[in-house]
């Protein structure tokens, strides 16, 4: 498969996403605009007069340009004397010089993008240059607003809407605008709403894109933008004052085309090239997929003159809709009033009152041909009522101008050739890209509409991708299945290639090349295949090592079809995924597979839809907090916000995960513990307990019923009602286990066995009273036999008190204090030359200590391997003591068993030591303890603060002490009276004890030795002839009170300070800390052999034996870890969705009842209320002022009819002079636009495509014909229609044209135009039909597709007036196939004959048919040579294909009606 056909890959999107934001890839501004200049220069052209003619004016070109912006070719031309200036040949194109960045100045005004280029330029190459150069994003949707180009009045409320809505259609589906670019009309209220979003927004991101398409020509100012190199910024400035006849740039729009088409002062020359650019975009696809989806263009009219008119007029030919603002004025209000008006009352007399009303002083310049013009265009706008939309501020539906746009897209779409399922489908494709859940709901999810998970699949990959969480949501709510939508691993592997950038995307692109990238680096060029085992590997290190991989190798493996990551490379590298023999355990759970893939993007709306779809949702929100924390904790300092954001969210998880779990606790403790150490397969195997472990979640840890749990775990087979001092006393008299003075677990569960079945006897008396007591006998003895508990023999309840945690621990704390007990005793009293009994126990004792370390080290708890058991044993403090305690006592031991007296107390020494790191060691022991153990973590916080304490305190104390002594004592060598003067007597100085030496009052020279010659005093210092100190008193003294200033009044204030500091911060948390390290004791006394130190030997002895010789592995521990029946885990997970449900109906409702959220709905109601009370003000003032209109309109016409009466009745009964007045009915009063709704026509329409103002395959234009002057009998003095004959020019005889007439009417064009002759030009359509299937559901008929008009019509041929139909159907489909359907002939039916409104019709030549219907049986010769004639056909230009008869088969009236009655006639379905 060739690689540039592949989609866009995980490391490409991590490039790109990197390089667009700039955090870790960003190129200079001077290497961004020299690359700008190249590719502009080298793309963009302008346009310039070659040849200097005057136009009669001094000094000016007929191209409108002074002479002096000529060039001297152009002024002397040597290639063109003689000529007459023309537009065409003597302007030429040039590379442009006008391009950059422009400025306007101002307060809050940003820089935007302009470009001077030729009327001529590719579209494609503009668009280039915005999406790549501009780096503008494609649009989703295109607005193209046009209308009146000079300043015109809007009523408020209206212009309020417009502004409004036209941001916020804009910001929502990521639009374009596009408009004339000027400050001027309908662009200056563009620009004024843009200018109040950004004000209101004060920030570049969802920055509003608005181009405008202007004239070059007509540019006030222009000569500030050119220079050949470009200006960056180009600095523009607003003249309206001195702008004459030409026109400002618009200030507020973000990016400038200037059209330039070597003229000076012309309007209108960049229509063209916009209409080709808006073209152009609306067949580009919609988004990265490709889903058949172009970019939808409306059109958005306010205002407007004629030019406005043919805008509106082409757009809609091109199928664009368009929205009318009523109430903006001049064309938009004319067509406002007409739009719920029947076509066939839309009169030229109508059409010129209303130019007159709302046209006024322009109305008097239309010639009575522009208007037969605009009331034949108007006609055909109402012809196309789908693309139409009229916006009107006085309807009863409240809403802005941004539901109309998007209302107007979807109508459109509704309407065109792509019918059924399939428009509905890119309706929702349109809904997602605009991102516009409003509209998908009011509009799509309709009751009307049914839809299936599988049509909704493309939508929601949308809509996940483009990180769209409420369309998630709306679909999952209308039907998708999570788990049919990940069905196929492909789907989940396309997720994971669109992850937007994020630090796990670095790290997926990092492991699947090999793990050879630098952090920060970006992909070296290449490409290799991702398939999920790299999403599982990575995924299971940040889980941890202790579970298995999410992903089995069997379901998810990778193949030829698996997502390629891509870089930009010369070739690609395929190499076979990584992975390890998974187990057949690991389950399959997309909802698992949802989550998951939004939370390892960090993106936490996402992730709560995910965490809503997953069964095992405590799992699953504990196993995001622990992989979140890791994120973190790996990005570091490479993006500290991410970060921060990674531990936010892993918090809130957290949360979650504690309130899904006291709702289960709430409701049933024991299910809820059942839920702590229920194995998941869907997180590889692991449990809640050790995932929350593992994420330091410590608040979980600390919740009761997790606690509880914990508690009952260190109580084993004992209850956890059971006081201490009755445990202790049956440690010393352990008999009393079998008196019931202890009470254990499995007593209270046969107590509460005992009461359900006395319950559910009573229960089963009460169904089956009145019958025979043994049947209720037996149905007890059933059940009590399926379920009886029985308490524990002597022998169990004497294993059970033993193998208790709780009973270990407190054999293990006698048997530590024994311990000490003992090594104080040697230490104190018997230390001898040769060990003693008592220290030869000490040895044995110790011996058992070490074993059992080993034994902890080895033992595999939770199965996690013995690499990372090494590393959590490291990482705690107690086993580092625990190592260094034993180390120093094997050293002291060395050196105590060694001959040498010095050596013997030198070992002696190191035991003491020793001996005081065995008494820390009690720290961790009575960390248990719910009182002294949160007391111990703050000791261990504060010792912290007080190595950095003593960081700071070691500073003074050397400082003062190096000054001290270099002062007092000269040239002093003895290395340890150096460090007692210049460390130990600074350092005890801080805590009271002054020296002597610094002050001479209290100098003793006995106290010292004068040379350092007694090694037991220090040396004087420096003495006098009268054997006194010759130092400055003075100075000793000052940095003394110097010294304790800072040391003793400042540092040791500012340690009180920290200590305190630390003891508030950890005050409130220690309980929640204590609970969360409870658990490691717990584990470690749950593992741990019964017996206590030195008996312990024994257990380690055994250990040992079944370990290396018997082979028995020993079981790890089912209180922690429980693997539960499938239909037992089924219930538990339904009961914990239940749960999970009931947790976020409350959380919901404590939300809604919050103070914020009631405030934000009281700001909400009381803005929609007041814009209702300004609406319906303006709705009555609108109202009555129509009223009263309409009641002058009465007055005047009852006036005329009073006045008729008067005339009649004076004539005594002869016809008065005046005609009697016609009084208008209510339905008359349309053209005031009273009705709100489009109204169609009884009756047809005179031919429409016949009347097509541009005569097809040609540039002849018709004469516009409107509806009322079709018919031949109606009067149309002015009716002058050109003569047209394509084949034969000649044929323009005037008397021949005469003889032949269009029984139609007017068409606007004379002569035979494209058909072959005058008159009737006869076709033939022969239609085949056939049943698809054997049920005859559907019928289908073989069509031909016409590449001219890129449509499916009937299959069909010319045929002559008077000419045989056998000898018609030969020439048609050939003599062969002709001679088997002689017998279908007899049996055929003639459906239509007569009339076509074809486009190629004129006056004297129209088109006329005869359909007749052939229906074919399916296994018959004939079918077969049908078969292969359609086959045959694929390759040519006019395909053949069996289509089913549908309303939308055929877009020709004719040709529809034709099918209509086909179906009629078969009984079946159209």
């Amino acid at each position: 498969m060739d690689e540039a056909a592949l989609e866009p890959t995980l490391v490409q999107t991590l490039a790109v996403s990197t390089a667009k934001g700039g955090r870790y890839l960003s190129l200079s501004p001077s290497f961004q605009r020299c690359s700008l200049a190249s590719w502009i220069k080298e793309n963009i052209k302008k346009k310039e007069c070659c040849f200097y003619v005057e136009d009669g004016r001094e000094g000016i070109c007929k191209c409108g340009y002074p002479k002096v912006q000529h060039c001297d070719e152009a002024i002397k031309p040597e290639d063109y004397m003689g000529e007459q200036w023309d537009k065409h040949r003597h302007v030429r194109e040039t590379p442009t010089d006008a391009f950059g960045d422009i400025s306007f100045g101002g307060l809050g005004q940003k820089t935007g993008k302009y470009v001077r280029v030729s009327s001529d330029t590719s579209c494609e190459n503009l668009y280039q240059l915005m999406t790549e150069q501009w780096k503008l994003r494609s649009p989703n949707l295109l607005i193209s607003v046009t209308g009146g180009a000079k300043n015109f009045y809007i009523k408020t409320h209206l212009k309020d809407k417009f502004r409004r809505g036209l941001i916020k259609v804009a910001q929502t589906t990521g639009a374009w605008i596009l408009t004339g670019g000027t400050h001027a009309g309908v662009m200056k209220h563009v620009g004024m709403a843009v200018r109040d979003y950004t004000l209101s927004s004060g920030s570049m991101e969802g920055q509003i894109v608005v181009i405008g398409v202007a004239p070059w020509g007509v540019i006030h100012n222009r000569s500030t933008l050119i220079h050949p190199e470009g200006r960056f910024p180009a600095y523009y400035s607003l003249d309206e004052q001195g702008q004459g006849r030409l026109s400002c740039l618009d200030i507020n729009h973000t990016h400038f085309l200037l059209v330039d088409d070597g003229t000076q002062g012309h309007y209108g020359v960049e229509i063209e090239l916009r209409a080709r650019l808006e073209k152009l975009i609306s067949k580009l696809s919609l988004g990265n997929r490709e889903s058949g989806v172009t970019i939808p263009v409306v059109c958005v009219v306010l205002d407007g003159g004629p030019g406005t008119l043919n805008t509106i007029y082409n757009s809609m030919l091109n199928h664009t809709p368009c929205v009318v603002l009523e109430g903006s004025g001049r064309l938009a209000d004319v067509i406002a009033h007409v739009a719920s008006v029947p076509v066939s009352k839309v009169t030229m007399a109508l059409i010129n009152r209303l130019l007159k009303r709302f046209f006024m002083q322009e109305y008097k310049n239309f010639t009575e041909l522009q208007i037969i013009e605009w009331t034949k265009k108007i006609q055909d706008i109402l012809r196309m009522p789908h693309l139409l939309t009229v916006f009107r501020i006085d309807e009863d539906k409240n809403y802005d101008v941004d539901v109309a746009i998007l209302q107007a897209l979807l109508k459109a779409s509704r309407s065109d050739e792509h019918a059924g399922r399939h428009c509905w489908e890119r309706q929702l494709e349109l809904a997602v890209a605009w991102n516009r859940v409003d509209i998908a709901e009011s509009e799509i999810f309709t009751e009307e509409s049914q839809w299936t998970s599988s049509d909704l699949h493309p939508a929601m990959f949308s809509a996940l991708v483009g990180d769209k969480p409420e369309f998630v949501r709306l679909l999952l709510e209308n039907g998708v299945c999570v788990r049919e939508f990940l069905e196929r691993e492909e789907t989940l592997c396309e997720l994971y290639s669109h992850l937007p950038s994020c630090f796990f995307l670095r790290k997926l692109a990092k492991r699947v090349q090999g793990g050879k990238m630098r952090r920060g680096q970006e992909p070296l060029p290449g490409s290799r295949k991702v398939c999920l085992s790299h999403v599982s590997e990575e995924v299971r290190h940040l889980l941890g090592s202790f579970t298995q991989p999410l992903y089995i190798a069997s379901r998810y493996k990778p193949t030829k079809d698996d997502v390629r990551l891509k870089v930009p490379s010369k070739g690609a590298l395929d190499l076979p995924c990584s992975g390890e023999e998974w187990s057949a355990d690991t389950v399959w759970d997309p909802g698992r597979d949802l989550f998951l893939w939004a939370v390892v993007q960090n993106n936490r709306e996402l992730a709560e839809i995910g965490w809503e779809q997953c069964r095992d949702c405590i799992a699953a929100a504990l196993a995001a907090s622990k992989i979140l924390r890791k994120l973190a904790q790996e990005s570091g300092e490479d993006d500290s916000e991410e970060a921060t954001e990674m531990l936010e969210l892993a918090n809130h998880y957290e949360k979650q995960a504690i309130g899904v779990f006291s709702e289960c606790h709430s409701w049933d403790a024991q299910r809820a513990q059942k839920l702590l150490i229920r194995i998941s397969p869907s997180w590889g195997r692991s449990t809640c307990l050790w995932l929350a472990l593992e994420a330091h979640d410590k608040s979980f840890i600390a919740h009761s019923g997790v606690q509880a749990l914990l508690t009952q775990i260190w109580c084993g087979e004992l209850s956890v009602d059971n006081p201490h001092w009755k445990v202790l006393l049956c440690m010393i008299f352990f008999p009393l286990i079998y008196t019931g003075f202890l009470t254990f677990r499995r007593d209270e569960d046969i107590q509460r066995q005992a009461e359900r079945t006395e319950q559910q006897k009573l229960a089963m008396e009460s169904v089956f009273a009145g019958q025979s007591d043994g049947k209720i006998k037996r149905h007890l003895r059933g059940f009590s036999q399926k379920s009886e508990l029985k308490p524990l023999n002597c022998s169990s309840r004497l294993m059970s008190f033993l193998k208790s945690p709780q009973v270990k621990f407190y054999w293990n704390i006698a048997s530590y204090f024994g311990f000490l007990w003992l090594f104080a005793v040697v230490l104190m009293i018997d230390f001898q030359t040769s060990p003693s009994w008592r220290e030869l126990l000490l040895y044995v004792w110790l011996t058992s200590l070490v074993c059992e370390e080993i034994r902890q080290l080895y033992h595999d708890f939770d199965g996690s391997g013995f690499r990372r058991k090494a590393k959590m044993y490291i990482k705690d403090l107690w086993n580092i003591l625990d190592v260094l305690s034993i180390v120093l006592f094997i050293a002291g031991l060395i050196c105590r068993l060694q001959a040498s007296d010095t050596v013997f107390y030198i070992g002696k020494v190191i035991l003491c030591i020793d001996f005081i790191i065995f008494c820390l060691r009690l720290m961790a022991i009575f960390s248990i303890s719910r009182t002294l153990g949160p007391k111990i973590i703050i000791v261990r916080r504060m010792m912290l603060d007080l190595f950095f304490f003593m960081f700071l305190l070691s500073i003074w104390v050397v400082a003062y002490g190096v000054a001290k002594q270099g002062i007092l004592i000269e040239n002093e060598e003895r290395l340890n009276w150096i460090i007692r003067g210049a460390v130990y007597e600074p350092y005890i100085t801080i805590f009271g004890n002054f020296p002597t030496n610094i002050d001479n009052t209290l100098f003793d020279i006995s106290s010292c030795s004068v040379n350092a010659s007694d090694p037991l005093k220090p040396k004087c210092p420096m003495l006098n002839a009268d054997n006194t100190p010759v130092f400055p008193e003075w100075l000793t003294i000052m940095m003394l009170c110097v010294y304790l200033l800072f040391a003793n009044i400042l540092l040791l204030n500012l340690l009180i300070a920290i200590f305190n500091y630390t003891f508030q911060e950890v005050q409130d948390n220690t309980d929640t800390i204590w609970k969360f390290q409870r658990y490691e004791l717990i584990k470690e006394y749950h593992s741990r052999p019964a017996l206590p130190p030195p008996f312990i030997l024994l257990s380690h002895l055994i250990l040992f034996i079944r370990g290396v010789f018997l082979r028995d592995l020993p079981q790890r521990h089912k209180n922690f870890r429980q693997e539960l029946e499938q239909t037992e885990e089924e219930e538990l997970l339904s009961w914990e969705a239940y749960m999970k449900d009931n947790y976020l109906a409350s959380t919901r409702q404590d939300e809604s009842q919050s103070v914020e959220h009631r405030i934000h709905d009281t700001a909400e109601k009381v803005g929609a209320m007041s814009e209702l009370l300004e609406r319906e003000q303006e709705m009555v003032s609108a109202t009555m002022a129509k009223r009263l209109a309409r009641l002058e309109e009465q007055v005047s016409e009852s006036a005329k009819a009073l006045r008729w009466i008067i005339d009649a009745l004076k004539s005594q009964g002869c016809k008065s002079k005046v005609q009697p007045p016609l009084m208008r009915s209510k339905s008359s009063d349309r053209d005031d636009g009273d009705s709100s709704g489009q109204e169609t026509d009884d009756e047809e329409a005179p031919h429409m495509f016949a009347r097509q103002l541009q005569y097809p395959d040609s540039t002849v234009r018709r004469f516009p014909v409107p509806e009322e002057k079709v018919s031949w009998e109606v009067n149309f003095s002015p009716y002058q229609p050109p003569v047209y004959n394509q084949q034969d020019s000649s044929e323009s005889d005037t008397s021949a044209l005469d003889k032949h007439r269009n029984p139609g009417g007017r068409t606007g064009i004379r002569g035979k135009g494209a058909l072959n002759t005058l008159g009737p030009n006869h076709i033939l359509h022969p239609i085949f039909t056939r049943w698809r299937d054997a049920e005859h559901k559907v019928l289908e008929f073989l069509a031909v597709w016409e590449d001219a008009e890129k449509r499916w019509a009937l299959l069909g041929g010319p045929a002559q007036p008077d000419e045989p139909l056998a000898q018609v159907l030969e020439r048609i489909l050939g003599k062969k196939l002709n001679e088997k359907t002689k017998t279908l002939l007899k049996a055929g039916e003639e459906v239509y004959k007569g009339y076509v409104d074809d486009s190629r019709n004129t006056d004297n030549a129209w088109v006329e048919t005869s359909i007749i219907t052939l229906h074919c049986d399916k296994n018959t010769p004939l079918m077969a040579d049908l078969n292969h004639m359609v086959e045959s056909s694929l390759s040519s230009h006019q395909p053949l294909q069996w289509r089913e008869v549908s309303s939308d088969a055929c877009r020709c009236s004719y040709q529809r009606e034709a099918l209509r009655q086909i179906a009629h006639h078969h009984n079946t379905y159209f």
